[in-house]
This record gives C-alpha cells, sequence and structure tokens, in this order.
C-alpha cells in the first residue's frame, strides 16, 4: 500500500553497503520505520531526506513493517539543528526521547506538533534548553504523568511555599511537605515558569529569558520529573550533561 505522510526524522541509522533507515515520527501514522535505498551514495536524490531533524513530505510503499522510499519533499531541512554542536546535541535529545517513548506506529500527533514547534524555536534563536523543557512537560503529559503544580497533590491546599516530589506526582504545600524527605524546594521563579510550562503549547513560545541560576534549577527540578516517571536512560542526555560540565570548566 503507498502512503504519503508528513514526517520528522527522529532516527536515521546505515543498512548496508548504500542505504539507511529512518524513523519518521508522522503527523497521521504515528512512529514507523522507511528504508532509503541508495542514501549513503554521494548523487542520491533521497540523501537529504534521511538526514536527522528533517521535516518533509515522504511517499512510501508499506505492507507490513518497514517501508520503502519511492520520493518525498523536504518541508524544512533544519540544516542548522545538525552545524551547530548545542543545536544538535538538544534536538537530538529531543528526537531520542521521541522515539523511546512511542512504539511502532504508534499514534503521536500531539507530539508530532510539538517536535516540529520545538526544532522551529531552536532555529529561531530561542533558547534550547527552555525548549527541551517545555517538551519534557508534553512527554510527561502524554505519558500520564503531568505534574499537578497548582495545589498540594496530598491534601489540595493553595498555601505555599511548595515543594516539588517527584514520587507524590506534583507540589506539596509546608505542612505536607514535612513528611516527604525527599521534596525538593524551589525558587519563585522556577516555579513560575513550571507552572507555565505546564500548560504552555510549544507553538506559542515566544522570547523568554531566564537566569543562569533559574536555568540550572529547572534543569534539577525537569530531571528529577523525568528521572522518577519515565527513568529511560538516554544516549543524548548524557552528551547533554558532559556539554554543560565542560561549559562551566
Amino acid at each position: 500500500m503507498l502512503y504519503r505522510v508528513e514526517g520528522i526524522v527522529i532516527r536515521s541509522m546505515d543498512y548496508g553497503e548504500g542505504n539507511k533507515i529512518i524513523t519518521l515520527l508522522t503527523k497521521t501514522n504515528g512512529k514507523l520505520g522507511v528504508m532509503v535505498r541508495g542514501a549513503k551514495k554521494v548523487k542520491s536524490r533521497h540523501a537529504s531526506l534521511a538526514q536527522p531533524f528533517t521535516y518533509g513530505e515522504f511517499v512510501f510503499f508499506r505492507n507490513k513493517g518497514l517501508g520503502t522510499l519511492n520520493a518525498g519533499e523536504i518541508l524544512e531541512s533544519h540544516h542548522l539543528l545538525r552545524e551547530k554542536l548545542d543545536l544538535a546535541a538538544y534536538a537530538s535529545y529531543l528526537a531520542e526521547l521521541t522515539d523511546k517513548m512511542l512504539q511502532e506506529d504508534e499514534s503521536g500527533a500531539m507530539l508530532f506538533e510539538q517536535l516540529k514547534a520545538g526544532y522551529a524555536a531552536m532555529e529561531e534563536g530561542k533558547d534550547p534548553q527552555i525548549v527541551s523543557h517545555l517538551f519534557e512537560m508534553r512527554i510527561l503529559e502524554a505519558a500520564g504523568y503531568a505534574p499537578e503544580l497548582e495545589i498540594c497533590v496530598n491534601c489540595s491546599s493553595e498555601q505555599g511555599p511548595f515543594r516539588l516530589s517527584p514520587h507524590a506526582g506534583g507540589v506539596l504545600c509546608p505542612r505536607c511537605a514535612r513528611n516527604d524527605a525527599q521534596a525538593i524546594p524551589m525558587g519563585e521563579g522556577a516555579y513560575k515558569l513550571m507552572r507555565l510550562f505546564s500548560r504552555m503549547d510549544l507553538r506559542r513560545l515566544g522570547a523568554i529569558q531566564v537566569k543562569p541560576e533559574t536555568k540550572k534549577e529547572l534543569k534539577r527540578l525537569m530531571r528529577e520529573l523525568m528521572d522518577v516517571h519515565i527513568g529511560i536512560p538516554l544516549k543524548s542526555r548524557t552528551f547533554l550533561d558532559q556539554m554543560d560540565k565542560y561549559s562551566f570548566e
């Protein structure tokens, strides 16, 4: 059967001497794999379609399992995301996170729109770390682990200052936080941004400036949430951590 889909390349791997297998996150058909024959050859007309982060229209034949690319058109090459090291690292993290979270053919329309918007935002010069935290919130939401950040997850109190309890799935008021030794204090700036992230669509992200100390705190808070509820080891996240480490030395 012949398919025509909009998709984003979230993984690209060599196969044989001249081919590549790409994993697409599509708007209508979820996550799927497609063989791109001859993609490694210099004169291949499909080589650019097999590049990571490419957003395009893909026409492929598929009976069961892996599809085979017939034709395609690049809508956004996102070459800048491959050329700049920091952008490539964050773009890879978003792609790998998406790939690990979704099963083959699982519906991913919401994540498709968020990933597409996230890549566009990074190319426009918006802070890739902030983009990644927004995307992480959408991943938590898609997995059914969106944190409760408005009221105490234990007693529904609206009285702060709150602490974040990843294991409880949200924030705890001062009284309830006394019973959770792992609850994490939050600065006012980080807490406000967490609440904003929990309800913001990446397609609506405007210009945003965040202090370095607040970004460091946000990273810790989001890392705790992701580790507790998602807990998937990612090579791209390890690289991001190494990159951050050397940037501060």
